[in-house]
């Protein structure tokens, strides 16, 4: 439905709440405007966007809605247009991985009230020197910006030591990690007047004697990977003494960079009498007795990072009381990490890894855990040890029944991102099977929204180059759920001759060992799904000699109506392909469908007269048998039907439908009432058993007018009027509870009179 951009003001009233499922409106709203932003925009001249002049956005939700753009990845030249002019107020910018030039942010940024920005992970085209001048530029955010985030941004090319900083006078934080950022830079950081959180990891700096220039105003300090440093230990121990106002210090190692600055500093009883936070993950030669040690002496510390060290499993540092502990000791320390490292890809698959023991047995379901996966794995898609690990603990916490509690969009983006893996290693087998093993799912498969059809291109892919039983059973099970969720094109496009092959090659298999289990049944289901109105898979099924070994099943397996039921499914997907239906007109197949016609089982029936109604359909011209067989077809079918109880009967659905159109050249059929019967009778069945779907369907594929035609032809066989008239009574009461479309009009019916 239509809405207005304006309207976000209300709804941001409404949803200033915790993320919970399912989405928020709020977020619902900003995606559906992300996703189509041309629609709420006119084009400038240059080409960049502008919202349109009715249009305006609170603050907090302009501050959103660059957030979801970011998240996206949606911020280029253009795009960042619509943050120009005064329509939008922004104070909290988050550009990350924005990829626009230094012109485009200056345009789009530079003129709002900003307070904190960050600007991670930017294109190349962009300096630090780029933004910084740009901030600068702005008097009001050089006396108010508090936070600015730099990390893994390039320093200025023709310049990499110019000094930018102290315009910005009124900063309180700063990061610019992963920056080829030295001494000289830092002198002028410790000099900034307000600063009190400075994070200078993974940089040259080779000295941090600085850093006493702020010592009586910083707070935060962190410096992990300092691999320039050349400082003694007593030298850096020395320094950190003076930062006697520090109550954060950040010291840990993900790159396995050898020190011993954690270990001394534990000795140290005189040092940061203030600290509250310490991270030590990653040290070596760390024991529960000096960390404990170290904590007494401070008894207002909340956190010690401890993850990847020999120390966090004594009780002191279990992280269950006041002091909160990053570890791999317990489910407590492993998810405070992975809330405080989701960036650091060493400490996630660490994490990761100890979270895998962890969750081995789980028996309770825990969505909390679940979305710090899914952080770590959307923060690292490349990395393929955090991948292969996030896609085992995802598997563990979802596995056996557990998948049930969680919500759908926790499960909706995990594997959506299981997929990407996938996608990003194509070879990793493991990544796969993890990766199928949680789709095997019933849950997932029916009620998550995901990309199923880039799943079934995987299911497939993997049938195709893999032999073990197990995971073919499952393989096949999945294909045949996920081809009832695709349209009739992503089927043709996922059906390629291999993999029809692949499928019936097993139904070969199964059949000579006369071997009925459930691979066998789920590779049934696969074909029958995938034939469904795709006249492509159609004629691979019949080139690759799928009629005859068929045959043979249904000759392997006569007391079998659920073999039976599957086989001639199939095989009415390939009668409703006009230039297949010669293909069946096969004296024993004909044969064989005369005497399944009969079969107590009425599934068995049903496709049976199914077949036989679309290939009587083509007309006298095109039957290769003998006049008194066709005949004899004729009056059978007709007779057989009338047998059936009403459709309107408490049974099982004979089959869900992707579309009405096979029906419809059916019901056009009038030289064999028969044919029409069975038409009827079919689509009788699921109006009545889900009407809001199939009354839908028939209207909105103008299926009216064919059920009208018959119902106004005075030569129309009494048995088909009579349901013919049930449909559309059907339907009406379908419209008087849903209303008339506005584009259907109620015939008129022609009067004897």
């Amino acid at each position: 439905r239509e809405f207005s951009v304006s309207s976000l003001s209300l709804i941001f009233i409404c949803l200033q709440q915790a993320e919970a499922s399912p989405y928020s409106l709020l977020d619902i709203s900003l995606k559906a405007l992300t996703a189509d932003l041309e629609k709420f925009c006119t084009e400038r001249q240059d080409g960049t966007l502008c919202l349109k002049e009715s249009e305006r956005l609170p603050q907090e939700v302009a501050d959103r809605l660059l957030q979801t753009m970011a998240f996206h990845e949606l911020l280029n030249d253009g795009t960042v247009g619509i943050f120009r002019g005064n329509q939008i107020r922004l104070k909290q910018a988050c550009i990350r991985k924005a990829k626009i030039s230094a012109l485009s942010f200056r345009k789009a940024f530079c003129h709002h009230k900003l307070i904190e920005l960050d600007a991670t992970g930017m294109n190349a085209d962009i300096s630090i020197a780029d933004i910084v001048s740009g901030l600068g530029s702005n008097k009001w955010i050089q006396q108010n910006l508090q936070c600015l985030v730099l990390d893994s941004l390039r320093l200025s090319l023709t310049n990499p030591y110019e000094r930018c900083f102290n315009q910005l006078s009124g900063l309180r934080a700063l990061s610019i990690t992963n920056v080829r950022f030295h001494n000289e830079d830092l002198v002028e950081i410790a000099s900034l007047p307000r600063l009190e959180s400075l994070d200078i990891s993974n940089t040259s700096v080779t000295d941090i004697t600085p850093l006493l220039a702020c010592k009586d105003r910083l707070k935060s300090l962190s410096m992990h990977y300092l691999k320039c440093l050349t400082m003694t230990t007593p030298q850096v121990l020395d320094v950190i003494r003076q930062l006697k106002y520090l109550n954060h210090l950040d010291i840990s190692d993900d790159q396995q960079f050898t020190s011993d600055i954690p270990v001394s500093l534990l000795e140290q009883k005189d040092i940061l009498p203030q600290l509250v936070s310490l991270d030590i993950s990653g040290s070596k030669y760390i024991t529960d007795e000096a960390v404990e040690a170290f904590v007494k002496q401070r008894p207002a510390m909340q956190f010690v990072g401890l993850l990847a060290t020999d120390a966090g499993y004594s009780e002191f540092l279990s992280g269950e009381g006041n002091l909160k502990v990053s570890g791999g000791a317990n489910e407590i320390q492993i998810s405070e990490a992975l809330k405080r490292y989701s960036e650091r890809s060493y400490f996630v698959k660490e994490a990761f890894f100890r979270l895998f023991t962890q969750t081995c047995f789980m028996r309770i379901t825990k969505p909390e855990i679940l979305k710090l996966v899914i952080v770590g794995m959307r923060n690292h898609p490349l990395d393929l040890a955090v991948q292969l690990t996030a896609s085992a603990c995802s598997l563990n916490l979802t596995r056996q029944g557990l998948s049930a509690g969680m919500p759908v969009r926790l499960l909706s983006d995990v594997i959506h991102l299981l997929l990407k893996a996938v996608e990003n290693f194509p070879e990793q087998q493991q990544l796969q099977k993890n990766c199928l093993l949680l789709l095997s799912s019933v849950r997932i498969l029916q009620d998550v929204p995901f990309n199923r059809f880039e799943a079934a291109k995987l299911v497939m892919q993997w049938l195709c180059n893999h032999e073990n039983q197990n995971m073919q059973r499952m393989a096949v099970n999945i294909s045949s759920i996920l081809a009832l969720k695709l349209s009739s094109e992503q089927t043709a496009q996922l059906s390629a001759e291999l993999y029809i092959v692949e499928l019936l090659e097993i139904v070969e298999q199964k059949t000579n060992l006369n071997e009925v289990d459930t691979t066998f049944m789920f590779t049934l289901s696969a074909l029958w799904n995938l034939t469904d109105e795709s006249a492509t898979t159609c004629r691979h099924f019949i080139d690759n000699q799928g009629l005859e070994l068929f045959m043979r099943v249904l000759e392997c397996f006569p007391s079998d109506s659920a073999i039976q039921h599957k086989v001639l499914g199939l095989l009415n997907n390939v009668a409703e392909v006009r230039e297949l239906q010669s293909k069946l007109m096969w004296k024993d197949f004909i044969d064989c469908l005369s005497e399944l016609l009969c079969s107590a089982e009425i599934e068995v029936s049903f496709f049976s007269a199914g077949i036989i109604a679309n290939l009587l359909s083509r007309g006298e011209q095109a039957w290769t048998l003998s006049q008194t067989q066709r005949k004899s077809l004729i009056e059978q079918l007709h007779s057989t039907i009338l047998k059936w109880p009403t459709p309107k009967c408490k049974m099982v659905a004979l089959v869900a439908y992707r579309s009405l159109n096979p029906f419809y050249p059916l019901l056009d059929c009038f030289t064999i009432s028969g044919v029409q019967l069975w038409a009827v009778w079919a689509m009788q069945h699921v109006c009545c058993k889900t009407p809001a779907r199939y009354c839908s369907m028939l209207i909105e594929e103008g299926g009216l007018q064919h059920l009208y035609d018959i119902k106004e032809n005075n030569q129309t066989d009494p048995d088909v009027l009579r349901i013919n008239n049930e449909i559309l009574d059907t339907v009406e009461t379908h419209m008087m509870y849903y209303g008339r479309p506005k584009y259907l009009k109620k015939p008129q019916t022609k009067s004897n009179g």
